[in-house]
């Protein structure tokens, strides 16, 4: 059956198929326009655990999602199509025992121990910085292969460690462009804890990328000294938006509108995307490993997002970290509305058809 006879007979209305690809969607590989490559990985994890379960839990709960987008009636037609593979269930599997490799030595750092000082934890330590080289450099070589065959690419985390080796490929690609980057931390710290690819590390380690021109980041409400001095180094190369400045304007008079209008001025040409979950407010995402209070709501995350696609910049990917299930489906349920409104954004920048907005008349 070809694509268009997939798209002919199957009724957008019906409940997901689970025996299908994310959101119920029919397509295979290579009928669907964007491929979404899942990373369930959370080896530095230093607070709450459960992000390696987010990409599960989202495509469970993707089978919920009506397809009948207001903002993308049509996406569905694209073709999304989640990555599983073999390699994927080794990402998990290595997470899982160098996750538990990393445990002891936080616990000693916690209590004020020198890790050169203890052989044995210092040769987990480098045996766990290399499994995570080891990973983004798969990560970037799968983003490359579907890249290759002229697929849009998206990553679903797994922590934030996890998209660096996107980035990397996304870099082979584009010698400029810079990162709009939604979340409570700055993760600019150096080797967070030893671990040179810490989920803290991830924005530090990004501009270690000549390619990535800015970053722009946005409801920022937790950092260090050391996070502060590498802002201040970078001479405006990351631009930070707290979320603190931004309820203090928004007190004051400034509109989201305007404020998106700021944020997206300031971003290059072209924009990545990165996503994550713990950006918004908690009750989004509560089982999310390092919650701070504070953040935007769902609502104000997709307007910007809409806003960034209509604005004439281009839209070159976006990962979608951190979303931990708990012991309802809540998290996976906002992560797959918020995953195919991502996809409907990329899809819409870079010209694909996505059918015209739903406008009710009043």
């Amino acid at each position: 059956m070809t694509k268009q006879e997939k798209i002919n007979n199957f009724d957008p209305s019906q409940p997901g198929l689970a025996d299908e690809s994310i959101f119920g969607l029919p397509f295979t590989a290579e009928e669907s326009e964007i491929i979404i490559i899942p990373v369930p990985w959370e080896v530095t994890v230093s607070y709450g655990s459960g992000a390696s379960n987010g990409p599960e839990a989202i495509l469970e709960a993707s089978f919920q999602v009506d397809l009948h987008h207001q903002d993308f009636p049509e996406l569905w037609k694209l073709g999304m199509y989640l990555d599983l593979t073999e390699q994927t269930k080794n990402w998990a599997d290595n997470s899982d025992k160098y996750k538990g490799l990393a445990q002891p030595i936080i616990a000693a750092l916690e209590s004020g121990e020198v890790i050169e000082s203890h052989p044995a934890l210092q040769s987990d330590l480098d045996k766990i910085n290399k499994v995570c080289r080891d990973l983004k450099d798969e990560v970037r070589e799968r983003v490359l292969y579907w890249m290759k065959k002229g697929k849009k690419v998206a990553l679903l985390g797994g922590d934030h460690s996890t998209p660096l080796g996107y980035y990397e490929a996304l870099a082979t690609q584009h010698d400029n462009f810079g990162i709009l980057h939604l979340d409570a931390h700055m993760d600019l710290r150096i080797a967070y804890e030893g671990f040179t690819y810490s989920h803290a590390s991830i924005m530090y380690n990004a501009l270690q990328l000549p390619q990535i021109s800015k970053i722009v980041q946005i409801g920022i409400r937790d950092f260090c000294k050391q996070e502060v001095e590498t802002v201040m180094d970078q001479n405006g190369r990351v631009q930070v938006h707290t979320d603190a400045d931004m309820k203090a304007e928004t007190f004051q008079g400034v509109t989201w509108e305007q404020q998106c209008n700021a944020i997206i001025t300031a971003l290059p040409q072209k924009v990545a995307i990165s996503f994550d979950v713990d950006g918004m407010y908690a009750w989004y995402g509560p089982n999310t490993g390092t919650p701070v209070p504070g953040g935007f709501s769902y609502e104000q995350a997709t307007y910007l997002f809409n806003k960034l696609a209509d604005s004439g910049k281009e839209i070159i990917g976006f990962d979608f970290v951190e979303v931990a299930p708990g012991e309802t489906d809540w998290d996976g349920n906002v992560g797959a509305r918020m995953l195919y409104h991502l996809c409907g954004v990329l899809a819409k920048n870079n010209g694909l058809e996505v059918g015209q907005k739903i406008i009710f008349k009043k």
